[in-house]
């Protein structure tokens, strides 16, 4: 057992528990949070919306999240070497849950190159806006269609991709401590104080409280539809970025001296907080601007909200402020996807640091480049098939091959106050039965549309 705690005697790692959790927020605070959160909020009545949405995150934060970071950090391993500590412990093999384990690396990795494309795109934009040619395209949605149709579906967009790609990466080779948790310190607060500016801003336009009104509806009728609550479950699931991938990773990177338990609880109060940030941030600005909230997506970001921009008084910097947002969200979000797979290379290969981060830096750009006309159905398949069976794998291999004994134990190390049994009788009986169903109904809804 302590033969794989030895793989990488010289290990990076977080300097401190903030830096966790400000890195496994920025993970989490990605695009579903900003084009997707506000959009459902706004298309399932506000509180209607949000109250299933907060139990399934009190319930995936108690379970998955802490689950996923105990895993990485039992074998001080990401997916390959944790899945296969599993195994050994239950049946003196770790070769089958190492084969599992592709899975979700392979899955982080898809995701992780579907989203280079997106903040290559988040990089142009970002450019745009400070460069006033965003507020040139003034409110002519043919324009600002026909520009983000040329980033999205042509090569016009391959220099801000390679941009994306290279600070991300640069990042990346400078280490866990001395870059990414260091780059999340610095983002992750920046973002919560950028985009509570704009939601004080916003809030004093005319038109802004007819939002409020609306984000703080409940309709009980409503609450009775089971698309409401599979919707709010996948989207509390995505949110936390539970996928058997990146909080593995980030998990195995967290001093045995940590309390779990507690750090699972921030990380899931704050990535909410950032989403409901993001709601009265764009809902409001909808409403300022006379629109109907009824598209997410690219489409959302990169047409609807730049016309929104552009029709209020001071567009011009809230269009700066924001894109500044979600860029910070999306570089945080990327370091994260690929940071499994460059710790698999580093695990299983032996490879330095920097050499791992430049193969998988050219695998990403070469095939980044290549997909960037087919996005959108990329990016579905892979988060409707690769990241519910990830979690699902990593639930499976934790609390039922790990066993009982095995989960609490990694569980509790490090604990101000010790989980009781209900944990794994929760995530054996619920919270993998839950992700099963969320990937079933991904596919099954998938398949309707």
């Amino acid at each position: 057992m302590n033969e794989n705690k030895n793989i990488l005697k010289e290990r990076d790692g977080f300097n401190s528990k903030w830096g966790f959790i400000l890195a496994c927020i920025g993970s989490a605070v990605g695009m579903g949070n900003i084009w997707r959160f506000p959009v459902m909020v706004s298309q399932y009545g506000g509180m209607t919306f949000l109250i299933p949405y907060f139990l399934f995150v009190i319930l995936i934060a108690s379970t998955g999240v802490i689950e996923e970071i105990a895993l990485g950090r039992s074998a001080k391993a990401g997916p390959i070497g944790a899945f296969g500590y599993c195994s050994y412990l239950r049946w003196n093999n770790r070769k089958i849950g190492e084969n599992f384990a592709l899975l979700p690396v392979l899955g982080s990795l898809a995701l992780a190159i579907g989203y280079t494309v997106v903040v290559g795109w988040i990089f142009k934009y970002t450019f745009l806006a400070f460069t006033g040619r965003l507020t040139e395209m003034g409110n002519n949605m043919d324009i600002i269609g026909g520009t983000f149709g040329q980033t999205a579906t042509s090569f016009g967009n391959n220099g801000w991709l390679i941009v994306a790609m290279v600070i991300g990466f640069v990042i990346m080779a400078m280490g866990v401590a001395d870059g990414i948790e260091k780059a999340n310190k610095i983002m992750m607060p920046t973002l919560f104080i950028l985009f509570i500016g704009l939601g004080i801003y916003i809030g004093t336009l005319e038109g802004a409280h007819h939002a409020y009104d609306y984000i703080f509806n409940v309709d009980l009728q409503k609450m009775k539809d089971p698309l409401l609550w599979i919707f709010a479950f996948g989207q509390a699931f995505f949110s936390l970025s539970i996928a058997g991938n990146g909080t593995v990773i980030y998990g195995s990177y967290l001093s045995n001296k940590e309390d779990i338990i507690s750090a699972s609880k921030n990380i899931a109060l704050y990535d909410t907080i950032a989403a409901l940030l993001a709601t009265i941030v764009i809902v409001p600005a909808i409403s300022v601007g006379g629109a109907t909230l009824d598209v997410g997506g690219p489409g959302l970001m990169f047409i609807y909200l730049v016309n929104v921009f552009n029709s209020m008084p001071g567009g011009h910097i809230v269009g700066i402020i924001f894109y500044v947002c979600v860029l910070f969200a999306g570089i945080s979000s990327l370091i994260n996807l690929y940071e499994t797979s460059v710790a698999t290379l580093q695990e299983q290969f032996k490879m330095s640091r920097i050499f791992s981060v430049l193969v998988i830096g050219i695998i990403g750009t070469i095939i980044a480049l290549c997909i960037q006309g087919i996005i959108e159905p990329w990016m579905d398949a892979v988060s409707i098939y690769a990241c519910p069976l990830g979690a699902a794998l990593a639930g499976i291999f934790f609390f039922w091959i790990g066993g009982k004994d095995y989960a609490e134990n990694a569980v509790n190390e490090g604990a101000k106050k010790r989980i009781g049994s209900w944990f794994v009788m929760s995530g054996k009986y619920v919270y993998i039965p839950l992700t099963i169903i969320a990937l079933v109904a991904g596919i099954v809804l998938n398949g309707i549309g």
